[in-house]
């Protein structure tokens, strides 16, 4: 068993830990999806790593699976940004006192600086058009800016989706309006006040839901409807959401929608996320050192590597809170839980080149060799690198890909207390291959689940 082990790892290589276990399940994975009116903040630096892991996990296990971001570019947060852009811009030429800023409009200062970039280009010329038209052309502005800046600071985080869907598609093309007329035809809906209402509680919710207010406009809820049913009619088996966890009373309304309009609201899966607290000098941290205002996504990832932001914020279970050592994160030290593993890869790369300088090639071991592999230290390594593949199975299962990163630290552990325990040079032939066999083995897994996690796997630190 152990000896045929390390001959499977050999023979699969980067290939060793993937399974058919989904059977090519197509499986939709929706993650961050962040209001495109501001900026990205560390909410989203955590649910863009869980979400990219779990969708890494998936894949691992044998499903097909594709990553996509809901782009919220219509309804009311969108007036709000208009309106918002239109108040700065107006103050630029007018001053504060002239056009007062209502509390309950974007008070960032993304919003001043997309008015003066608009401002800068076109002076003062839109003052006199009509609101209407003042603020279709400073979302028209402001808006493709900043899903491109989140772009860009995801690309950054070595997030790329195959999709980026837009709400606006949803209004445009009569889904919404489809989608109401399918639970109305079904008995879903009432008129009250002049709105329409969905029957939620039929399905188990607390309370009924707005689909259209009174204005004609349709809710939030109803678009998220219209939004999960194209997502169904794409022809997912399974779609998962990662969703903060002060969404959780949606989950709930949002399975009992999917079973109103049709579908089986049991093939919608939701990942509730807590919040994360950005920890420096053991004290909770809220402002950016470097502009002095709250911490973003694009501020975390100036001042922590990748490798280090991707490894730690996928440490723990989506519904567990967690606290990020901004200090942990930048150590390079084996306190740093990602040093710690990819310096157990350069460790066996540099020992594998030491070898070779003594010329001491790796050559392929026969099965008798490999079971010289009897020291406690051998046996409890190899045993861990033959679960690797059902803890890719399980953590597909449980949608927690943190489990792979708690694996692929133990796995460093055990690796450098083999290595303590047992020498590799020096010994007779047989034995220094079936340990070299060994070494590359927990190299070669080290490797896949790093570049699973789109991690560096370096040869030397």
């Amino acid at each position: 068993f152990y000896a045929a082990v390390l001959q499977d790892i050999e023979a699969l290589q980067d290939g060793y830990g993937r399974s058919d276990f989904g059977k090519g399940k197509k499986i939709n994975v929706e993650f961050v999806s962040a209001n495109p009116t501001g900026p990205m903040h560390m909410g989203n630096a955590r649910g863009g790593a869980l979400g990219d892991c779990l969708a890494a996990v998936l894949d691992a296990a044998g499903y097909q699976v594709s990553r996509e971001f809901y782009i919220n570019d219509a309804g009311n947060q969108i007036d709000k940004f208009a309106l918002s852009l239109d108040i700065r811009y107006q103050q630029i030429f007018k001053g504060e006192e002239a056009v007062p800023m209502p509390e309950d409009c974007y008070q960032g200062a993304d919003i001043l600086e997309r008015a003066q970039e608009f401002a800068d280009l076109y002076g003062d010329s839109c003052l006199e058009k009509s609101q209407e038209e003042r603020q279709k052309a400073l979302v028209d502005f402001a808006l493709p800016k900043n899903i491109a800046k989140m772009q860009s600071d995801l690309k950054k985080y070595r997030i790329e989706y195959d999709t980026w869907f837009h709400e606006s598609v949803l209004h445009n093309d009569g889904e919404i309006q489809d989608t109401l007329k399918i639970l109305t035809e079904k008995g879903m809906t009432y008129e009250l006040d002049g709105a329409l209402w969905y029957k939620a509680t039929d399905f188990g919710a607390e309370k009924d839901e707005v689909l259209v207010r009174k204005n004609g406009n349709p809710t939030y809820f109803a678009a998220d409807i219209a939004y999960h049913r194209n997502k169904f009619q794409r022809g997912f088996d399974r779609c998962i959401d990662i969703w903060g966890a002060d969404h959780h009373g949606h989950v709930a309304r949002m399975k009992g929608a999917m079973n109103a309009v049709g579908l089986d609201g049991s093939k919608l899966d939701v990942v509730l996320m807590q919040l994360v607290k950005l920890v420096r000098n053991g004290e909770i941290v809220r402002m950016s050192k470097r502009t002095g205002k709250a911490i973003q996504l694009a501020d975390l990832l100036d001042e922590v590597p990748v490798d280090a932001a991707r490894f730690l914020f996928n440490m723990r279970e989506a519904n567990s809170q967690m606290e990020f050592d901004l200090d942990l994160a930048v150590q390079q030290d084996a306190q740093n839980p990602v040093y710690y593993v990819q310096y157990a890869h350069a460790r066996i790369c540099s020992i594998l080149k030491a070898l070779e300088k003594d010329g001491v090639v790796k050559r392929a071991c026969s099965e008798e060799e490999l079971l010289l592999l009897v020291q406690p230290e051998e046996l409890s390594l190899i045993r861990h690198l033959a679960a690797y593949t059902g803890e890719v199975v399980s953590a597909a299962k449980d949608y927690d890909p943190a489990r792979i990163t708690r694996y692929v630290i133990d796995l460093a552990n055990l690796f450098h207390k083999f290595y303590n325990a047992c020498r590799v040079k020096g010994e007779e032939d047989s034995l220094c291959q079936a340990r070299l066999t060994l070494c590359v083995a927990v190299k070669t897994v080290i490797h896949n689940v790093l570049t699973m996690f789109k991690i560096s796997a370096p040869e030397s630190m």
